[in-house]
C-alpha cells in the first residue's frame, strides 16, 4: 500500500525537525502511545495500546532514520508485529519545505504486509490509517506551534548515530493543513474507524473461513501502529 500527503505546520523548519526527532513530543502525539525510546541503532522503539472495534491490545514497532539531510529530509524504515496476525514493513520519505506561514511536511509511504494482514481489505486499512494519521498531525502541530513538549535532544543523537555509520531513525491522501479546533489529544483510537466500516469488515471476515475477526482486526492494528509510528518520525 502507498500513501502520500502533506501538512502545513505553523513553525520554523528547524523547530519542526527537532520536534520530529524528540521522543517525548512524538510520544504525546501518537494516539495510545505508552512508550517511545531511542534504540541503540539511533532509531525508535515504541509500544502503543490501540483499540479497534472489539479488540484492545498493545503492539510493538521499531523504526530507524536513514539518509539524513538536516533539517530538510530523511527516510524512515519501520516494522510492526502483530503476532499470529502477521507483520507490516515499510519506509517513508519525508521532506520539510520552508513556507511563508510555516513548514510544509511532505511524505511518501510505501508499506508491505505479510501473513494474515495481507487478507485485510485495503480500503479499511487506508481509511483507518488516514484518520489516525490526521489525529497525529493535529496533535503534533498543536504541540510544536505552542512550544510545549520535552527537550529536543533527539536531533543531535540521530545525527551522531548517522555519522558513525548507524541507521538513524497508498491511494493518495492529504493530511489537514491546520489543527482542527476541537481535536482531543489522545482521542480513543476506536473512534477513528466508523461503525459502518467495522460492521462491513466483520461481515466480510465471517465469509472467509479460517480468518477470525479477532485475528485480522489485531493485524489491522499492527499496520496502523506501523504507519502512525512512521508518520510520527516524518
Amino acid at each position: 500500500m502507498q500513501m502520500t500527503g502533506e501538512v502545513l505546520i505553523p513553525a520554523s523548519r528547524e523547530k519542526v525537525w527537532d520536534a520530529l526527532n524528540d521522543p517525548e513530543v512524538l510520544r504525546q502525539s501518537i494516539p495510545g502511545c505508552q512508550s517511545l525510546d531511542r534504540s541503540e541503532d539511533g532509531g525508535f522503539d515504541a509500544k502503543v495500546k490501540a483499540k479497534v472495534g472489539p479488540v484492545s491490545a498493545t503492539f510493538g514497532g521499531h523504526v530507524v532514520l536513514e539518509d539524513l539531510v538536516p533539517p530538510e529530509s530523511y527516510t524512515l524504515s519501520g516494522e510492526g508485529k502483530g503476532g499470529a496476525a502477521g507483520f507490516a514493513k515499510g519506509n517513508a520519505k519525508v521532506k520539510l519545505t520552508t513556507k511563508e506561514n510555516g513548514t510544509l511536511l511532505s511524505y511518501e509511504v510505501d508499506a508491505k504486509v505479510g501473513g494474515k494482514l495481507a487478507q485485510i481489505g485495503s480500503r479499511l486499512i487506508d481509511g483507518t490509517a488516514k484518520k489516525l494519521s490526521d489525529e497525529f498531525f493535529a496533535t503534533f502541530s498543536q504541540i510544536v506551534s505552542s512550544g510545549s513538549g520535552g527537550p529536543t535532544d533527539g536531533l543531535e543523537q540521530a545525527i551522531g548515530a548517522h555519522a558513525q555509520g548507524q541507521s538513524d531513525d497508498g491511494s493518495p491522501t492529504q493530511a489537514p493543513s491546520h489543527t482542527p479546533p476541537h481535536t482531543p489529544l489522545h482521542a480513543d483510537p476506536d473512534e477513528a474507524l466508523d461503525k459502518q466500516e467495522i460492521e462491513e469488515a466483520l461481515a466480510e471476515a465471517k465469509r472467509k473461513p479460517g480468518l477470525s475477526p479477532l485475528v485480522w482486526i489485531s493485524g489491522l492494528v499492527a499496520i496502523i501502529i506501523l504507519l502512525i509510528v512512521m508518520f510520527g518520525r516524518t
